[in-house]
């Protein structure tokens, strides 16, 4: 699963980047999504990989916090890539006419690069304050990786501070994004009703799919782990669920947005034929 991922991102990273014809504000956010993908896996899953193989299934201290940052940095930096997606969707489908205008150059660029930082200072937050705390109940990870709530549990110094900001700050990173795309895709899907003709509507439905079926399988496993009730909480189900969204979810994205697009899929029919041509020659 972890080489279908590296293989489909790095294929949509290099026909996206390779094909003039794609090269528009959708696609320069689904490119950041594929490379986002990639990097998120390949933090956590070759050392699980290792593990697994390996009798010995340690991870020294400073890998661990580590491992703990760049994680946090490229699963803050899916949600809010998310967001500007839905935002994107919704300003071609709403506002077809202004989309060039809004969705320029410099606004992609910077909503990019602040996504990227957003991520980059939450995750600072949470690994220094990680970083604090005092391990002395054991050294044991009841997990795949170093996530926030095993290195919590095995703190025997107060973690008020922690879980505070893991409510707060955290939070505010998965449900404001959520929000965002919530409404997007509430306008859009009004939008689309308005349209008369039923071929109208599916074709611009199918525009906006993709990213909607991306968001169902992140989101879902994300509230699904982060926001339920404590009484529910089983490690058990963080384990299944942190491979959905660390895993499963990386590796499907590109495929479900290759399979669903037409200009992805003919622009990778274009790449496969120039490649065949060329190694002929």
């Amino acid at each position: 699963m972890y080489l279908i991922n590296l293989l489909g991102n790095g294929t949509m990273i290099s026909v996206i980047s390779g094909s003039s014809q794609l090269h528009t504000p959708m696609y320069f956010f689904l490119c950041n999504l594929s490379f986002v993908d990639l990097c998120f896996s390949s933090v956590t899953v070759p050392k699980m990989l290792s593990n697994l193989i390996s009798d010995k299934k340690t991870i020294s201290y400073d890998n661990c916090i580590a491992q703990l940052y760049f994680f946090l940095v490229f699963a803050g930096s899916e949600c809010i890539l998310l967001s500007i997606m839905a935002y994107d969707r919704y300003v071609a489908i709403c506002n077809p006419l202004h989309y060039i205008i809004i969705m320029n150059k410099k606004v992609c660029l910077s909503m990019s690069a602040a996504s990227w930082t957003i991520s980059f200072l939450n995750a600072l937050v949470h690994t220094l304050l990680i970083n604090r705390l005092s391990f002395c109940k054991s050294v044991k990870i009841q997990h795949f990786f170093c996530d926030l709530t095993p290195l919590i549990q095995l703190s025997c110094t107060d973690t008020s501070i922690n879980q505070l900001v893991i409510f707060s700050e955290a939070s505010l990173l998965v449900v404001i994004p959520f929000l965002i795309i919530l409404i997007s895709y509430i306008r859009i899907i009004s939008a689309i009703l308005k349209i008369q003709s039923t071929g109208g509507r599916l074709k611009t439905f199918s525009t906006c799919s993709s990213h909607f079926t991306v968001v169902l399988l992140f989101y879902g496993t994300i509230l699904f782990m982060y926001f339920r009730p404590s009484s529910s909480y089983s490690m058990e189900k963080d384990r299944i669920s942190s491979v959905v969204y660390n895993v499963v979810s990386p590796m499907l994205n590109p495929f479900i947005y290759s399979l669903r697009n037409r200009d992805v899929k003919t622009a990778l029919k274009q790449a496969f034929q120039k490649k065949i041509s060329s190694s002929l020659v």
